[in-house]
């Protein structure tokens, strides 16, 4: 029979056997679950927003994404600034860059003169211009570029005046008028964005027609109204000739909802339900229009007294909070990717993590008061002095 302490040596031997064979057949179970490319193509999606495959496989995929967070976390980035040829440009301030939208393989500048450069982002050369179809001009600025939609084979850019123009990437550098802007009775485009089932025009000027909503894929309007920019008619007409502070701001989630603002009001609205106002809120003390900014499910803004604040879309839920040192001194930039929050002012670039609000870092760059700012996962882009075009790339090595 044994010892009553060789019995329970021998049991806990068998006990012991039994959960390493445990733990073999999960590990083997992982391992087999871990070779799914499905499982890698739905982490990227979930975590980081990607749904275009750009690597050997969908594991390479989320690890790139990882390791680029990483770089973005840690302030590990390439500098660069962008150069193009300005001998063309008639009217010093048709150079004057008013926004800037990235993709993954393009960024997109808008000038005042109505005239878009598209640089490849691999290259960091400029490699097309697009210029809108002539007209009169209905104030000295009526032709500056507003905003800018890009995918993987088009090119989308409006004007103050309202017109849209479309053009193909990889195509002749020509493009097509889509839409005519009629300002009498809409009033004025004072922002511009889209995603790749919508384009969303905010306009102030005509009380009542605020957003204009089309459906990029037929280019056919689908709602005119909102009351938003109604207060900022008079400044909404005096953009066509003096360069004012922006009116207002628009951006798309990834929800086919939709973010706008004023210096008093933020708007969430439904792009596929007539834009159906979800949520809004005023702010008495009023905001930064140019320090907002959304992600896939969040936005961000900066009150006048500096004061940031990260809200989901969905119900205005405030995520976190942070401060902008001297926000109320000087003019601030801000935008946002998935997990940080970005403000440029004083011609210091700053940045915050998205679901905390903690100060990370600021760039070690020192530029010029900045007048366009962008970034995504990996990209952030800012133009300074109205010409000078900087960028930061925070890509992993593959």
């Amino acid at each position: 029979m044994g010892s009553p302490r060789a019995r329970k040596t021998k049991k806990e031997n068998r006990k012991g056997k039994k959960i390493q064979l445990e733990r073999e057949n999960v590990c083997s179970t992982w391992r087999a679950v871990s070779r799914s490319d499905l499982l890698w193509r739905r982490l990227t999606r979930r975590i980081w927003g990607r749904t275009i495959l750009l690597r050997d496989r969908w594991r390479d995929e989320y690890v790139y994404w990882h390791r680029t967070a990483t770089n973005f976390r840690t302030r590990r980035s390439t500098h660069t600034t962008l150069h193009f040829d300005p001998s063309d440009v008639e009217d010093p301030d048709g150079l004057t860059c008013r926004c800037l939208t990235l993709s993954d393989a393009h960024l997109a500048c808008g000038f005042a003169d109505g005239t878009v450069r598209l640089f490849d982002l691999a290259t960091r050369l400029h490699v097309s211009t697009f210029r809108p179809h002539p007209r009169d001009r209905l104030g000295r600025f009526s032709r500056a570029v507003t905003g800018i939609v890009i995918t993987d084979t088009t090119l989308t850019f409006a004007l103050l005046d309202g017109d849209i123009h479309v053009a193909i990437i990889n195509g002749p550098q020509i493009t097509r008028r889509a839409h005519l802007g009629d300002v009498v009775n809409d009033g004025v485009l004072v922002d511009f964005t889209g995603s790749e089932g919508w384009w969303v025009g905010l306009y102030a000027g005509v009380p009542g027609r605020a957003f204009h909503i089309w459906d990029c894929l037929t280019e056919q309007l689908t709602f005119v109204g909102g009351t938003l920019t109604d207060p900022e008619a008079v400044m909404g007409w005096h953009m066509l000739t003096e360069m004012t502070e922006f009116v207002g701001r628009v951006r798309v989630t990834s929800h086919e909802t939709a973010v706008a603002c004023t210096s008093a009001r933020v708007v969430v609205f439904d792009l596929r339900n007539q834009g159906f106002v979800l949520s809004e809120e005023e702010y008495r003390r009023g905001i930064i229009v140019t320090a907002a900014d959304v992600s896939r499910t969040a936005f961000v803004i900066v009150g006048r007294r500096g004061l940031a604040s990260v809200r989901r879309t969905d119900t205005l839920e405030e995520v976190c909070r942070f401060s902008v040192s001297r926000a109320s001194q000087m003019a601030v930039m801000g935008c946002m990717n998935e997990g940080y929050a970005l403000m440029c002012g004083g011609g210091v670039v700053r940045v915050w993590e998205g679901e905390r609000g903690a100060y990370l870092y600021s760039f070690m760059e020192m530029i010029e008061e900045v007048n366009a700012f962008v970034c995504d996962e990996r990209h952030v882009a800012a133009c300074s002095g109205g010409t000078t075009l900087h960028l930061w790339d925070f890509g992993a090595a593959d």
